[in-house]
């Protein structure tokens, strides 16, 4: 069977299990899950959709989250949406549709969002569509550092450091355009207020006694310019006669809202940036083991409550900044423990062949930072080998916290990925070689202790009675969570969506 084959056989599996392209309202994609919009949550068969060999496990918040892991998504997305499109159109009675609303309606309800979280995830779905293109620049960038080094095709090193750096010197641009189409305006109009801050001519304007310098800002203006654009923009749809609308709105969206960005914003946010930037130095060289120790043992905790989206933007500024951010590596460790502490499940649970084999599936891609089939299918619904993975993921990022107070800083020029998945995108200050020792080093202390803190802390003698038992013979002995699941796949539970950064 032909790769295209292959994923339109999963669309075509997925498709009916979620009620058929009648129940799917929209369809969209990040780097693992497919995340569709549905009309009516009750049509989802979920225990046939997870005993799927391609489906690692289902998540639920605002939308229904299918992990299928990276790059295996991004292929089977536009199939399912080439299915939806081939399917007949349903004749819909006034029935049909009150039940349909009536479904949305008590979805809606069901939510556990709070205004804080979806904002955070306003933010995430801004910044998560630019990940790829900062994966790619990312590890461009980084071949051609080595290259440099190495004094290799001195001729071609320019040409891939334009490569490297075109899109990050018009990032701006595309936040601006995603912000717009996030917060409900026009997009363009988003984008072009936000190309301002990287407009060459700015550099002729004096703000508060000083020349702006293009770039002045970075993502965080961009996305305060583009914000302000949609109110702008909003407003003069409400007052703006119908007959001139085409025509003052847009106008008066760019030159309102590029003034104000002009002449505040880009000062202001470049303030902030700068400030970003100096507290993640000052912070790791003066409280380095102790900072890395809190940031990679509350990273999995912050997942779980959805709140680690605020740190996207922080990630992109000190990218802009300084080249990488310094935060991904720590972070990064969490994954590590929770890997050592599948590993320790795996060891001490020998008669339960469902979480034995949930475990064996889903390591590969714990080991390349994705962890959510681990977290979901594995530490989450035992309870206590969630703790011990967060002490993995703490003692690891105190690690590499030390090496960053002692003056060698570990950074990553794009985030995403974690895991063995980030060593082609690390850089530092003391040489790859010291920086990918490392990085190594943290993992390596982040599966030790998540391994012993799991082995030794992480079961009770009544969680050992209840999970080591041979499920394929009694199932009800085991918790929901942990049910008999096929190679390659993992259980799952609800809980908010834990996107751009993976552990």
């Amino acid at each position: 069977m032909s790769t295209d084959d292959k994923n339109r056989a999963i669309a075509a599996a997925i498709l009916p299990l979620v009620g058929g392209a009648g129940n799917i309202s929209s369809v969209a994609h990040c780097m693992t899950r497919l995340r569709l919009g549905l009309r009516d949550r009750s049509l989802v068969q979920d225990d046939a959709l997870k005993a799927l060999p391609s489906v690692m496990g289902v998540v639920e918040d605002d939308t229904y989250q299918i992990v299928l892991g990276p790059g295996t998504v991004a292929r089977v997305t536009p199939e399912l949406e080439a299915l939806i499109a081939e399917a007949p159109a349903p004749a819909h009675s006034a029935d049909d549709l009150a039940a349909q609303g009536a479904a949305i309606k008590a979805a809606q309800k069901a939510k556990n969002s709070t205004p804080f979280k979806l904002f955070l995830r306003k933010i995430a779905n801004i910044f998560v569509p630019l990940i790829p293109a900062l994966i790619g620049c990312g590890i461009i960038a980084g071949l051609n550092g080595l290259l440099i080094n190495l004094g290799w095709l001195p001729g071609v090193t320019p040409a891939l450091a334009a490569i490297a750096s075109g899109f990050m010197a018009l990032i701006a641009v595309f936040v601006g355009y995603n912000t717009a189409k996030e917060f409900g305006g026009t997009p363009i109009l988003g984008g072009a207020v936000a190309s301002i801050i990287v407009f060459a001519g700015v550099a002729k304007i004096e703000v508060f006694g000083q020349a702006l310098s293009p770039g002045q800002g970075g993502v965080l203006g961009a996305l305060g310019a583009a914000v302000l654009a949609v109110y702008v923009e909003k407003w003069c749809r409400r007052w703006v006669p119908e007959a001139l609308d085409v025509l003052v709105t847009p106008t008066l969206t760019v030159l309102v809202s590029g003034l104000v960005t002009i002449f505040g914003l880009m000062y202001v946010a470049g303030e902030i940036s700068q400030g970003i930037g100096d507290f993640a130095t000052w912070l790791l060289a003066h409280a380095g083991a102790g900072a890395g120790f809190l940031l990679g043992g509350l990273f999995l905790p912050l997942v779980m409550l959805g709140l680690h989206q605020a740190l996207i933007p922080i990630h992109t500024t000190l990218i802009e900044q300084q080249g990488f951010t310094v935060l991904l590596p720590i972070l990064a460790m969490a994954g590590a423990g929770q890997v050592g502490a599948a590993m320790a499940v795996y060891r001490k649970l020998p008669r339960n062949t469902s979480i034995r084999r949930t475990i064996k599936s889903a390591l590969p891609a714990g080991f390349l930072g994705v962890g959510e089939p681990l977290i979901y299918g594995v530490s989450l619904p035992l309870g206590r080998p969630f703790i011990t993975a967060s002490i993995g993921g703490a003692f690891g990022g105190g690690f590499i916290g030390l090496f960053n107070m002692l003056g060698d800083q570990v950074g990553s020029t794009a985030i995403g990925p974690s895991g063995w998945a980030l060593f082609p995108l690390l850089d530092g200050n003391k040489g790859l070689g010291g920086t990918i020792a490392i990085y190594a080093g943290g993992l390596l202390v982040g599966y030790v202790v998540g391994f012993l803190a799991t082995y030794f802390f992480g079961f009770s003698k009544e969680l050992i009675e209840e999970f080591n038992v041979d499920t394929e013979e009694t199932p009800a002995a085991a918790a929901p969570a942990a049910t008999t699941t096929p190679a390659g796949a993992a259980a799952t539970t609800e809980g908010p969506a834990p996107e751009p950064a993976k552990v």
